[in-house]
């Protein structure tokens, strides 16, 4: 085959993005590759497994060395438990902007009952109470930015 057609041949590959082209005439066989100049690399990251954590109010801000600048607790107050985010994300109290609230004060919750929802890189994670009790007090606000560990809910225990 001559240059001049192999030539012809590149130009029409670039020209309809083709990446390869294999001519075969008789006992003739042209096979052409072309690189991309944007080559898409597939790519797998893994993420931690979604645990919420349950901590005492006072046990979650020493392990995150943080301090609420706040008095501490009444005695009302001291057999809370906060569910803290086990991951870095943004915070949502419903499943969609026009649905109910996953909970509310008051409401009773249980070992599975979802709470929230935590976006993540573009994921929806779903964190569950992990606790039997009642919510007290919603810490933080719908669409509020989290940090790992951060308190999101009291509960009373029971």
């Amino acid at each position: 085959m001559e240059i001049e057609k192999i030539k012809e041949l590149m130009d029409m590959m670039k020209a309809n993005d083709l990446n390869e082209l294999e001519i075969v005439d008789g006992q003739t066989r042209i096979m052409l590759k072309r690189g991309s100049s944007h080559q898409v690399i597939p790519q797998v990251v893994a993420m931690p497994p979604v645990v919420s954590a349950v901590l005492p109010a006072e046990t979650a801000l020493q392990a995150s060395g943080k301090s609420n600048g706040v008095p501490s607790a009444s005695s009302a107050e001291d057999n809370l438990v906060e569910i803290v985010s086990p991951i870095v994300g943004t915070f949502y109290i419903r499943p969609s902007p026009t649905a109910e609230q996953f909970v509310d004060v008051g409401s009773q919750v249980d070992e599975e009952t979802v709470v929230c929802i935590i976006e993540a890189m573009k994921v929806m994670n779903e964190i569950k109470s992990e606790i039997k009790g009642t919510i007290k007090k919603i810490l933080v606000s719908n669409g509020q930015s989290l940090e790992y560990g951060q308190p999101m809910f009291l509960v009373e225990p029971g």
